[in-house]
């Protein structure tokens, strides 16, 4: 949950005149309530230059529907995620692999440089995972700079573009139906983050450098809704906000500043956990010190999935549970069928001091179909991982 936050020149009263200078041409800025649920979700109120409203032209549609290939997944499966090829325009590299009614998950690898256009998605938060690359993302609430390891949640509805300095670039992307958040029981009654959170506000990323575009032109921004791109032709720069304060905005997190929860005995996922919908949670698996019991076993115990999916991305270092993964490989444990460590981890767990794993994990409530491109990285065995015949 962000925090309030304020950039560039904004009126001493909300919904008052807000005039330009002789300079700047006279006249009022356009103010714009930009929010969520009704009137009661999280708002910031934006003061744009021109009026964010004047649309010159609308082209064809076009559907971005996933293609699925298994509507009902029962089967554990690992994804070799880096198999993902590498292409010029960013929204044609996001892959989406799985989805439910609730979230699309995909795996994209964007190449350097700048979209061509600004894009918007109507329908869904999306976070960005940064597994590697580095560059900046822009809005009208201003740029964040982003590196390897960052999380970057961009709330529904925002026009953004991203600049990439990198030619390596790996990203994992959630498009969420529900508004992502920080997790409930890190926060008090007012929406601070506790002493016992393994983050706090502290860690944020929050937006800078607040440049204003006063131009006139045409200004191409692909809007995604209900599975389709509507290419809309603005008249004015999107990016064309003066001023702007309030809790909605974009905002990013670095998952090397996430403090892991260790204990005397092995501790269950959700002390990994870092953002929360009501319909999944994504969890952060950092270095930390292993289980200090004089008998502990840090390896987890094996457990039914019963109530969700478990969806693991490896980043990086050996994940103590698992046999024979590596960087950017994705494994799927659906709900109805247990799983756990693989044979060895158990026992060569004893005695450890600590790990240096890193992976990120999305626990879905409702069950995840898998489309056509997630089969075309599926290594067909990974099932048969747990097996000793």
């Amino acid at each position: 949950m962000p925090i309030y936050h304020r950039l560039g020149s904004i009126p001493p009263k909300r919904h008052t005149q807000f005039r330009k200078s002789a300079e700047q041409g006279s006249g009022l800025y356009y103010e714009e309530v930009f929010g969520t649920i009704g009137f009661e979700g999280m708002s910031s109120l934006l003061y744009h230059t021109w009026r964010p409203t004047q649309v010159k032209a609308f082209a064809a549609p076009y559907d971005v529907s996933p293609k699925i290939a298994i509507a009902n997944n029962l089967t554990m499966r690992k994804f070799i995620g880096f198999n993902i090829q590498s292409t010029d325009d960013y929204l044609e590299s996001r892959i989406p692999l799985m989805l439910n009614r609730d979230l699309v998950i995909g795996l994209a690898a964007p190449v350097r440089g700048l979209m061509q256009y600004f894009y918007k998605n109507a329908d869904a938060d999306e976070l960005l995972f940064i597994h590697h690359g580095k560059g900046k993302l822009s809005t009208f609430f201003g740029s964040i700079p982003f590196q390897d390891g960052d999380y970057m949640l961009i709330p529904r509805g925002i026009i953004y573009q991203i600049e990439f300095d990198t030619d390596d670039n790996k990203l994992l992307y959630l498009e969420s139906h529900s508004p992502i958040y920080t997790p409930k029981r890190y926060r008090n009654h007012f929406g601070q983050l506790m002493e016992q959170s393994p983050f706090c506000e502290r860690d944020y990323i929050l937006p800078r450098d607040l440049q204003t575009h006063d131009e006139k032109g045409d200004f191409l921004i692909k809007i995604k809704k209900q599975n389709y791109i509507h290419p809309v032709t603005y008249a004015t720069h999107p990016f064309d906000v003066v001023g702007w304060d309030g809790y909605n905005y974009p905002w990013g997190f670095s998952i090397h500043n996430f403090e892991p929860i260790t204990g005397r005995i092995h501790q269950p996922p959700p002390v990994h956990q870092t953002f929360q919908t009501d319909a999944f949670v994504v969890c952060s698996f950092c270095p930390r010190l292993y289980d200090y019991h004089p008998l502990a076993i840090p390896a987890p115990y094996n457990h039914s999935n019963i109530d969700s999916d478990e969806l693991l991305y490896y980043v990086d270092g050996d994940f103590m549970s698992r046999n024979n993964i590596s960087q950017g490989d994705m494994t799927l444990h659906p709900g109805g069928i247990p799983h756990g460590p693989h044979p060895g981890a158990y026992e060569r767990s004893i005695g450890k001091k600590e790990t240096q794993e890193l992976a990120v994990m999305v626990d879905t409530f409702r069950p995840l179909m898998l489309t056509e491109a997630a089969m075309g990285i599926d290594d067909g065995v990974y099932y048969k991982s747990w097996a000793e015949f």
